[in-house]
C-alpha cells in the first residue's frame, strides 16, 4: 500500500536531486554533532556510513503548526515573552511534511545496517500517516512494534475528546530476522515476585510450576511419546524430550501434587525479569530544557535493547540532545544532528564527553 500525496517523490528522482549537492563533510572519527540541514548531512554521510548504523532514534516535529520557544531557562511550545529564542518551527503543510520525513527516512534506511533498527517517535493525529510511509520504505514485514508512551498526567481541558496522554513510537528492523534484540527485561517488585512465585521450597526459595506441556500436538518425535505411563494432554505436546523430566525430578525440579500431577518448578531467583510490553510510561520532563525533550530513562531502554557496545546510534533531529547523552553514557559511539542554534547550544553545554563538532555553514 502506498500513501499518495502532492510532491512525492520516487526514490530515483530523490536520489537524483541531491547528486547535484556537494558532499563537504569532514572526516571523523568517534562522537560527531553536524549543524545544518539533515537532508543534506544523511546523504553526504551514505559514502562512509551507509549499511554501517545499527540504531536510529528520531523526534522529529509533529507537524503541530506551532512555534517552540526557549528561554529563561525553560522551554515551552506557545508561550512567548521578550526574552524567548526560537528554538524550531512546525509549519508545513501535512503534505509537505510528510514528504519532509518521507525523503530523509529513505536515507535512513540507507545508513541503516543490516542488524539496524529505527524509532520513529511521533504523535496519533499524523502516525498513522507515517506508519504506511514507514511499511513502504522499511518493508511492512519488517514492523516490529506500535509503542504506546504515556506522556504526562490524565487531562482536563475543556473539549469534547478524550484527553490525550500518549504518544506513539513506531519500531522497524531493517531486517527482520537480524536486527539486534538484547531481550533486556523489566525487574519484578517484591510484591509482584510474592504472588508470582507464591511457593517454598524446603530450602527456601521462592517458586512457581508451570505444566510439562505445551500446547499443539506433535505426531511424531519424542515430544508425542509416552512419560512414566503418562502422554501429554489432547491437542499438546511435552516441552521436552521426557528423558529430561527424569533429570529435573532427580534434581527435585519437578514438583508433584497431591493427586501425582506432575509440573516443573520455576525459581523466583533464576527469574530474568518480565517482559517488556508495548505500553511505556515515561513522562516528559515538567522543566525541560528544550522544547518536546524527552524522558532519558526512555532512551536508555531503546538503546540497551536494540544496539551494542560497538554500535553506532544516530539521531538526526538530536533536539535537546537527550539520545546523545545516553548513548555516550552507555559507551556507543555516535552521530548527531541538527539545525536550530538553540539545540546546538543546548547540546553543547550539557554533553560533558569528548566528541567533533561540524557546522556546515562554516564548511560553505
Amino acid at each position: 500500500m502506498d500513501l499518495k500525496f502532492i510532491g512525492k517523490k520516487t526514490e530515483l528522482e530523490l536520489f537524483d536531486s541531491l547528486k547535484i549537492k556537494k558532499n563537504i563533510l569532514p572526516n571523523f572519527e568517534g562522537c560527531v554533532l553536524i549543524k545544518g540541514d539533515n537532508l543534506r548531512i544523511l546523504y553526504s554521510l551514505l559514502d562512509k556510513f551507509r549499511g554501517k548504523i545499527d540504531l536510529i532514534y528520531i523526534d522529529p516535529p509533529f507537524n503541530t503548526s506551532l512555534t517552540f520557544y526557549s528561554g529563561n531557562g525553560k522551554s515551552n511550545t506557545i508561550s512567548n515573552c521578550s526574552n524567548n529564542e526560537i528554538a524550531y518551527e512546525d509549519n508545513l503543510s501535512k503534505d509537505e511534511y510528510l514528504e519532509f520525513l518521507r525523503e530523509r527516512l529513505i536515507l535512513m534506511r540507507e545508513l541503516l545496517s543490516e542488524k539496524g533498527s529505527i524509532y520513529l517517535h511521533i504523535d496519533c493525529k499524523i502516525g498513522h500517516y507515517l506508519k504506511i510511509i514507514m511499511d513502504e520504505i522499511f518493508g511492512e514485514e519488517n514492523f516490529k512494534n506500535d509503542i504506546t508512551r504515556i506522556k504526562s498526567n490524565p487531562k482536563n481541558f475543556q473539549r469534547k475528546a478524550y484527553g490525550n496522554e500518549k504518544d506513539l513510537i513506531l519500531f522497524y528492523a531493517k531486517n527482520k530476522k537480524k536486527n539486534i534484540w538484547n531481550d533486556v527485561t523489566e525487574p519484578i517488585d517484591n510484591l509482584n515476585l510474592e504472588t508470582k512465585f507464591s511457593q517454598i521450597d524446603s530450602d527456601g526459595r521462592r517458586f512457581t510450576t508451570i505444566p510439562l506441556h505445551a500446547p499443539g500436538e506433535s505426531k511424531t518425535g519424542k515430544t508425542s511419546e509416552s512419560w512414566r505411563g503418562m502422554m501429554p494432554p489432547e491437542g499438546r505436546h511435552w516441552r521436552t524430550n521426557p528423558e529430561e523430566f527424569d533429570k529435573l525430578d532427580s534434581e527435585g525440579k519437578i514438583y508433584w501434587s497431591s493427586n501425582g500431577n506432575p509440573r516443573i518448578k520455576r525459581y523466583a531467583d533464576e527469574h530474568k525479569g518480565k517482559k517488556i510490553q508495548d505500553v511505556w510510561i515515561f513522562k516528559d520532563p515538567q522543566n525541560p530544557i528544550y522544547p518536546t525533550e524527552k524522558n532519558s530513562k526512555m532512551m536508555e531502554r531503546i538503546i540497551l535493547q536494540s544496539s551494542l557496545p560497538t554500535s553506532i546510534v544516530m539521531d538526526c533531529f538530536a533536539g535537546g540532545g537527550t539520545t546523545l547523552k545516553v548513548a555516550s553514557e552507555l559507551g556507543r559511539v555516535w552521530i548527531g544532528i541538527d539545525q536550530s542554534d538553540v539545540a546546538i547550544r543546548t547540546i553543547m553545554n550539557n554533553l560533558c564527553v569528548n566528541y567533533s563538532f561540524v557546522s556546515l555553514s562554516e564548511l560553505e
